[in-house]
């Protein structure tokens, strides 16, 4: 039986269930369209798209598995979720991933303003300041995670119109905005180490919550998939412009 986390009210947690596999069907979704508009791809779209989601799907249900067995229970530097989970997939993704031919493939065919507007789901973002809220996070990751995701999701439709309508300084501000959006989401982790760091030491408030069922989803999944996510579009910059 899963257990839920007991310090945060079972309504929150639910709905947190309910929004996180938004941001894996997004990408699938926008992976099939890039398939779909190239000739050696278009038959395999589906099948791909299918690949990510399923992909995803195991890997969440692996990230719930090892939770409720506490492999993450222990307090230490680096906080154990990371090691079984974060460091793999971003390995995996950068390595594997960044390498295949059909990632390449895709990246080529998207328009680079679908790529942008990919990140409004990080408007998820915001259960971090739920959390700081209900008093289960401290301040400083509650405020720099959820403002900062929740700036990056709103601004990255403005981002993606002024690509799509040939705005002169579209690629300029492309380039501001995923620097952005990186340096949030890599201060994010820092602060979140950090606090470890301060929680082992001196026995203050620290991230444990996001050890926690379902909230482990944030480190086992957000970190590692949206730095992806934004080296991709520097690629996408780099190589089209």
């Amino acid at each position: 039986m899963i257990t839920f986390a007991e310090n945060i009210p079972l309504w929150i947690s639910i709905l947190f269930l309910i929004v996180i596999p938004i941001p894996i069907f997004m990408i699938a979704t926008l992976a099939k369209k890039g398939a779909a508009t190239s000739e050696r791809l278009a038959s395999r779209s589906g099948s791909i798209r299918m690949a990510i989601v399923l992909f995803y799907l195991i890997y969440l249900c692996y990230v719930t598995v090892a939770g409720q067995l506490g492999w993450f229970d222990e307090l230490m530097l680096p906080p154990r979720i990371l090691l079984f989970t974060m460091f793999p997939l971003l390995t995996f993704l950068l390595v594997v991933v960044f390498n295949l031919a059909p990632y390449k493939e895709i990246v080529r065919q998207l328009p680079l303003s679908d790529m942008v507007q990919l990140h409004i789901f990080r408007l998820i973002g915001s259960f971090f300041l739920v959390l700081f809220l209900i008093g289960v996070l401290p301040k400083s990751i509650g405020l720099i995670a959820g403002i900062g995701d929740i700036v990056t999701a709103v601004s990255s439709l403005y981002v993606a119109y002024a690509i799509r309508v040939g705005k002169p300084f579209a690629h300029k501000l492309t380039i501001v905005w995923n620097t952005f959006g990186l340096l949030d989401i890599v201060t994010t982790s820092a602060t979140a180490l950090i606090l470890t760091k301060l929680s082992i030491d001196t026995g203050s408030q620290g991230v444990e919550a996001l050890a926690l069922f379902p909230f482990c989803f944030i480190p086992a999944f957000a970190p590692a998939t949206i730095i992806s996510l934004h080296l991709t579009v520097y690629r996408k910059l780099f190589t089209t412009s």
